[in-house]
């Protein structure tokens, strides 16, 4: 199962839907890129310094995404998957978004995902477009 960081974020803040994402995601091989950390990390600055995240939330929140890193199998941003030519047939997604779309990809072409799981309805949509499973 490949987790982009808004599925990873919805479970470590509790948003909706992120009781049936953790227990589906509960046992799972978790796969993702190495820009989930970075995605992770940077919202959570950004949450603690706009005031949604008390200082104790955002140690708790930052703990988690160091301890939860290592539950991942993880994809290094590379050059080769930079320069590939894969892209949606009709939506244009934002490069990070992209290279969470051939992270998947490339985890998919070595053996099939059961699903590529994400809370934003675009990058659905061109997850869909490539023939990953939703």
């Amino acid at each position: 199962m490949y987790l982009d960081t808004s599925a990873y974020l919805c479970i470590l803040l509790a948003e909706e839907g992120w009781e049936g994402l953790s227990k589906e995601t509960d046992g799972a091989e978790l796969l993702s890129s190495v820009i989930l950390v970075l995605e992770a990390r940077r919202n959570l600055i950004r949450l603690a310094r706009e005031g949604a995240l008390k200082p104790e939330q955002y140690k708790t929140c930052i703990g988690r995404v160091e301890q939860d890193t290592s539950l991942f199998v993880l994809r290094d941003l590379t050059l080769d998957l930079c320069q590939s030519n894969l892209v949606p047939a009709v939506t244009t997604p934002r490069s990070l978004d992209l290279a969470h779309l051939r992270s998947a990809l490339w985890f998919h072409a070595a053996e099939p995902i059961n699903r590529f799981v994400t809370m934003d309805g675009s990058q659905e949509q061109a997850a869909g477009e490539l023939g990953l499973p939703v």
